[in-house]
């Protein structure tokens, strides 16, 4: 494990130290340029005669390859030529993805990254990043010692690969998850590469068509459970601390109650969260805010049905009631403003629950005031006419969920209802926006998880904005990295989405857009990251260098792909 030695200079460029020669230093990606480099380089490197003699810029580079990409029609194919451009080549990958970032980010990341998950085993080609398996055990320090790529790791994206987008237990293919999120918070929030480090907890898979696959590549067991999985996840936290003191962790896609449960037992430990519980949180509350911006209204007068009880309904129920209390509701007020439903129906305190779902519970007494029939308390349609909601978040993963009964039952309840089919990848989304348009009239305000081109109605254009945790955890990981966060707060992810919905533009909020266009990530990212390292400091978990110089550290610190001047080391 090796020092990356990257300086910025005084010109604004990079100077980086390579300790690689000849052949070898062509072989590692964050050292690589291909033809980019100068003659001087490939003198003192020995690299001439290795190279076509033509010396190309990256943006003459990043050229060639997005044409040699676009000649792959389908998805996955794209996907496979992008991680091949990575694992060769990655300051011109990040070149070609921050020049293309809304027609690749539905490449690298969801929805095509689920069916890259699903095929990983047949389509693998080169390792990225670390397997944790359990014959790691006792040794799991040793391992990210020997086998990370570079020593100045400060962000890791760790999955068990359980709950992989709305498809399930993915086995090793999980990795694939990880790898696509770090890349997003390289070009998004100008992290570099090599200070991230995606992990795939591989304890197995209940998934038997992987175990009966023969070119299955991951642990061929079924899943640990109970206290061997959390001895091998508290291994795992000890050693990534040790190893990276600096360390940051986003948890993605583990099942509801191993997410649940790890969020607790580390949230004092390392700085960490969950991605799919408090990232999906903060972006519908976004999204409600932004609303109300567009309206007019008061988001206290919200009433919010949320569609789908797992991690990610949970994570939003918790993060809008934690919301609307702090703009001053409370009591019986603030409970019945979010209503929760599972496959079940209503949740309520007359129903039997061993886990979360107890929180987010109505008193009997409340669902029954509905006037509901006990076979309508699971009809959607029937649950919205009696509720009367003005918004409508779906995290169920049931496709067409949200049908016209629904929409229309929602249209005749609210002025401007709120639609958020948040559900990805694009396959398990509950609505098209065409219909929820349509049969709307073109009056709902719509977001959705997974990208969808823009609806014309009667002669107008309207954008869909996509309601996806991009907005949040790449400013999030930013934030509590520069400020030096000991702990990821309920605060900081709040300032979080507080950030994502002032950062609409006042021509975004005309085209009734609840999200931000995908072109200005970068911004958003660092308007969210300032946001997060001022929390940080006011909620006591980093030190309190004001908001200036924090603000001039986040700039010091991001990113951008361009080829740095290599130098022996």
């Amino acid at each position: 494990m090796e020092k990356f030695d990257l300086v910025k200079t005084a010109d604004g460029g990079y100077q980086l130290r390579v300790p690689k020669k000849s052949s070898t230093l062509l072989r590692y990606p964050l050292y690589n340029k291909g033809t980019g480099f100068s003659a001087a380089e490939r003198k003192r490197f020995g690299l001439e005669g290795l190279l076509p003699a033509q010396i190309n810029d990256i943006d003459t580079q990043a050229g060639r390859v997005y044409r040699s990409i676009l000649y792959n029609k389908d998805p996955v194919g794209r996907h496979i030529d992008l991680a091949a451009l990575q694992d060769r080549n990655e300051h011109l990958f990040y070149k070609v993805l921050q020049l293309h970032l809304e027609e690749l980010m539905p490449i690298v990341y969801t929805p095509t990254v689920g069916k890259a998950s699903e095929y990983f085993s047949r389509l693998f080609r080169r390792a990225r990043g670390i397997w944790i398996t359990p014959d790691h055990v006792g040794r799991i320090e040793s391992i990210l010692r020997h086998s990370a790529p570079f020593s100045d790791v400060q962000l890791m994206v760790v999955t068990d690969n359980e709950s992989i987008l709305g498809i399930g237990d993915q086995g090793a293919g999980g990795m694939a998850i990880s790898v696509g999120k770090l890349s997003l918070y390289c070009a998004g929030a100008g992290i570099h590469p090599a200070r991230t480090l995606p992990i795939s907890l591989d304890v197995g898979t209940n998934n038997q068509s992987l175990l009966d696959d023969p070119l299955y590549l991951g642990w061929r067991q079924p899943r640990l459970r109970g206290e061997p999985y959390l001895a091998l996840v508290d291994e795992f936290v000890t050693a990534a601390r040790n190893v990276f003191p600096q360390i940051v962790i986003q948890w993605e896609d583990f099942r509801k109650d191993n997410a649940l449960a790890i969020l607790k037992r580390y949230q004092k430990q390392v700085p960490s969260f969950n991605d799919d519980i408090q990232g999906t949180g903060a972006v519908a509350y976004a999204c409600v805010h932004a609303a109300n911006r567009i309206t007019g209204g008061d988001i206290t007068d919200s009433r919010i049905l949320v569609y789908g009880a797992g991690a990610a309904g949970y994570g939003i129920a918790k993060k809008l009631l934690g919301g609307l209390r702090f703009h001053g509701l409370e009591g019986d007020a603030l409970q019945r403003s979010v209503l929760a439903m599972d496959s079940s129906g209503i949740l309520s305190d007359d129903r039997s629950y061993t886990d979360y779902k107890a929180e987010l519970s109505w008193p009997a007494e409340w669902v029954a005031e509905l006037g509901l029939a006990n076979d309508r308390h699971n009809d959607l349609a029937s649950v919205v006419a009696a509720y009367k909601p003005n918004v409508l978040i779906g995290t169920s993963g049931q496709v067409g969920s949200f049908n016209e009964a629904v929409i229309r039952a929602m249209a005749a309840g609210a002025d401007r209802p709120v639609i958020l089919p948040m559900s990805n990848p694009t396959a398990i989304s509950e609505a098209i926006p065409e219909d929820v348009l349509r049969w709307t009239e073109g009056r709902a305000l719509v977001a959705t998880g997974s990208p969808f081109e823009d609806v014309t109605l009667e002669g107008r254009i309207q954008p869909i904005g996509q309601a996806n945790n991009v907005y949040i955890f790449p400013g999030l990981g930013l934030g509590t990295i520069v400020s030096g966060a000991t702990e990821v707060t309920e605060g900081m992810i709040g300032a979080a989405s507080q950030a994502l919905a002032n950062s609409l533009t006042d021509e975004e909020l005309a085209h009734d857009l609840l999200m931000p266009d995908v072109s200005r990530l970068w911004d958003v990212c660092g308007a969210i990251g300032l946001a997060v390292g001022i929390r940080a400091m006011s909620d006591g978990v980093a030190p309190d260098i004001g908001e200036a110089l924090l603000a001039q550290k986040i700039e010091d610190y991001r990113w951008r792909p361009v080829y740095p001047e290599i130098v022996e080391a």
